[in-house]
């Protein structure tokens, strides 16, 4: 039987293996609640961490170097107003939102803030915030790092550089900065602090992660971005040609060398048309694949070839539960059997294309996995 660790090298290098990694991304806090109103003991033991793993339903071992990239320090947290209904805060981002009380579990709510201010408005907010993102300062670090990178050393599971949106992308954090509709026009209107931004950010980045890697070697460095919706990016090729291509491949050629095997960008959407530049930049790994968003991970095989590894790609409404188990089950064995050319090719990570929400069942969700373990196993045709 191999390791997490082989596994993850035989996919992603289109390799034959005992079996592909078995990941998935989490679940809605209010999915926990549900999952445990109907069936509290299957999910008694669930560590809920499932970018690393969950024993429960056999998903592979990551883990990852904890180097904080945000702000240091973050902005205190106020609130503003509060009603019975809704609640308007200043978060730990500076950024004042707007959040409805209604539905939310331990911290996550239903529906999204509305975003109502951010603390960079024009060019001369911006030094402010930059004495906030101080690059490689002790405190960015573990205490025990160095025992944890001797730990890692002896591994037989894969190592991420940072946890899932520690290192939020270029696009992310100018939109954190600024926010949508401001950042949509501030390419025009103020082209030399965007530029000054990204060339900022990817020198946090390069710098905050140098300590690390000079003395250890990761599997993979994630980008978080989102940066497309259902009808394509927020940002358009010729804006991110200019101001984040130069950055990203001076990111990319950083980490590579340094000898970090893969470099993925995550984004919601369909950014199909970003691509072409990500991939010229260094970028060799996409995902989570929104299916909502009319793509798919056939769709970009066929179109990026084996130089895009994917992630991602199973259609999440495929497993809402609408009251007919035998309906679902055929319709979650229908799905996942179109995967297994991919699955057997390699360079294709299987997983919900996000966090599971609160309208799939326990029983739906457990069914996916047990017949997600045998396509993963190479029996997807029995299936």
């Amino acid at each position: 039987m191999k390791s997490s660790l082989e596994r993850f090298a035989d996919c992603m290098g289109f390799c034959a293996s005992d079996r592909r990694p078995n990941h998935e991304l989490g679940v809605w806090p209010q999915t926990c609640e549900r999952w445990r109103r109907e069936n509290a003991d299957a999910i008694k033991d669930f560590t809920w961490d499932w970018f690393v793993d969950e024993p429960g339903l056999d998903l592979d071992r990551r883990e990852y170097v904890p180097v904080n990239y945000g702000y240091m320090p973050p902005f205190e947290h106020q609130v503003l107003q509060e009603t019975d209904e809704y609640v308007t805060a200043r978060n730990s981002l500076g950024v004042v939102t707007k959040a409805l009380k209604e539905g939310t579990v331990g911290g996550g709510r239903m529906c999204m803030d509305q975003y109502l201010d951010f603390p960079v408005k024009r060019p001369e907010d911006f030094p402010a915030i930059k004495k906030r993102l101080v690059a490689a300062i002790p405190e960015r670090y573990p205490a025990d790092l160095d025992e944890q990178i001797a730990r890692w050393k002896q591994r037989d599971y894969p190592l991420a550089l940072g946890r899932n949106c520690a290192a939020n992308g270029f696009y992310w954090r100018a939109r954190e900065f600024m926010g949508t509709e401001a950042l949509s026009t501030a390419f025009y209107e103020y082209p030399n602090l965007m530029h000054e931004m990204m060339e900022f950010y990817a020198d946090l980045i390069i710098e905050t992660s140098r300590p690390v890697l000079e003395k250890i070697q990761v599997d993979y460095f994630v980008l978080n971005e989102d940066f497309a919706m259902k009808s394509g990016p927020l940002i358009g090729p010729n804006i991110f040609r200019e101001f984040i291509f130069p950055h990203l491949k001076r990111m990319t050629e950083f980490f590579c060398s340094h000898g970090t095997k893969y470099f993925a960008v995550d984004s919601d959407g369909d950014p199909t048309v970003l691509i072409p530049l990500m991939m010229d930049a260094g970028v060799d790994t996409v995902w989570p694949i929104e299916r909502a968003s009319n793509v798919s991970p056939q769709q970009w095989r066929k179109q990026f070839g084996k130089g895009l590894r994917l992630w991602g790609g199973i259609d999440k409404r495929v497993l809402i539960d609408h009251g007919n188990f035998a309906r679902s089950k055929t319709a979650i064995r229908n799905h996942l059997r179109e995967f297994i050319p991919l699955i057997e090719e390699g360079g294709f990570i299987p997983t919900i294309d996000h966090t599971v929400p609160p309208d799939i069942s326990w029983d739906n969700f457990r069914y996916y996995m047990d017949c997600k373990r045998r396509l993963l196993a190479g029996e997807g045709a029995e299936l």
